[in-house]
């Protein structure tokens, strides 16, 4: 465990933080999201189907769960490496890719895009959401669930070799189910014997990421090395956002370049503009939470891809560096201020 303490572990081995250089803490590079397919409205269902084109851009932009080869970013890795090379050349190091089991991980893709440009790949351990799980994992203890966790860190991933090096992203819904409660205090005891940071995609709910806190907290877990993601779209009143950043974990905007007028897969959620994003984080950094901020894009369908006129994963560090955020405020965002390992207390 000793060789762990202090090192970021990538897809490639362990590094020094200080070698990661701009940070990304919540991306996919390859995945199957075809489990969220929302079907289109009465008259579209034509649109659904095939290729994404010049015609149904627009429409798949504003739909995109509606379109089933959208869904399917495992198909693009030619165009997830150019982007990559950008990424680099823009002055990135490192994506964490946050896929994990349910979603179509591929460990050795990762490891091959890594090699291939030169950008540090940190991969997630652990499960996503309820509707991904398979029988075998709702049948599971916690204590089988922390097994494998632990696995995938210390051993590899998906009968490979290759190390993840976070837990996450552990998928929650809203109401969370009984195999999400025990993922999420599986991740709470991985992280207490290993001491890696756990990154959590709440249930689409502002009572959501304090319903999670309390439930890692209870299980042992340490929130300060703790990602809460998509805030963008969970909090939005002001005071409760700042009641949550109080319980101390990392606050992720990670939806950057999301702007839709309908959000599928909650249509009660308003999905902010990139605007709006700023300003909350502004709002943070005004109130003390500078080092608790980390922001990305959550890249998850074809659409978003700069291949099909969307939003690359240099994005932030190419635009938001000359736009108006403070550099100082942009280099707590994008280096690595999470602590990726850290050894546990009980182990020192």
């Amino acid at each position: 465990m000793s060789s762990l303490s202090g090192k970021a572990q990538t897809v490639l081995g362990l590094v020094e933080p200080e070698q990661l250089g701009c940070t990304l803490t919540h991306e996919h590079l390859s995945m199957d999201y075809s489990s969220f397919f929302c079907p289109p409205s009465p008259g579209q269902e034509p649109l659904s189907e095939g290729p994404i084109q010049m015609k149904n851009l627009f429409w798949i932009k504003q739909n995109p769960y509606s379109h089933k080869d959208n869904l399917l970013l495992c198909q693009e890795m030619d165009a997830v490496r150019e982007e990559l090379l950008h990424f680099k050349a823009a002055g990135g190091g490192t994506i964490v890719e946050n896929t994990t089991t349910g979603i179509r991980r591929d460990m050795k893709t990762l490891k091959k895009l890594a090699e291939e440009t030169g950008v540090h790949i940190i991969a997630g351990a652990g499960f996503y959401v309820d509707s991904t799980h398979s029988s075998q994992t709702q049948a599971m203890t916690v204590e089988q669930l922390t097994g494998i966790i632990v696995d995938e860190i210390l051993h590899g991933a998906d009968g490979t070799d290759i190390r993840c090096g976070v837990v996450g992203e552990i998928g929650c819904s809203w109401p969370m189910t009984a195999s999400e409660r025990r993922v999420l205090q599986a991740a709470a005891h991985a992280q207490a014997q290993i001491g890696c940071p756990i990154i959590i995609h709440p249930g689409r709910h502002s009572d959501a990421p304090f319903q999670i806190v309390r439930i890692l907290q209870e299980a042992g877990a340490d929130v300060s090395k703790t990602v809460m993601s998509h805030l963008d779209r969970s909090i939005f009143d002001t005071k409760k956002l700042l009641e949550f950043a109080k319980l101390g974990c990392y606050l992720e905007y990670d939806l950057f370049g999301t702007e839709f007028i309908y959000y599928q897969l909650e249509p009660d959620i308003d999905m902010p503009s990139d605007n709006d994003r700023i300003a909350r984080i502004r709002m943070l950094v005004n109130e003390g939470y500078e080092d608790r901020i980390l922001m990305a894009h959550d890249v998850h369908t074809k659409n978003r891809l700069m291949k099909y006129g969307g939003t690359p994963y240099y994005r932030l560090i190419a635009k938001y560096h000359g736009e108006g955020l403070d550099p100082n405020v942009f280099s707590y965002i994008t280096s690595p201020a999470l602590p990726l390992w850290e050894q546990p207390h009980q182990l020192q």
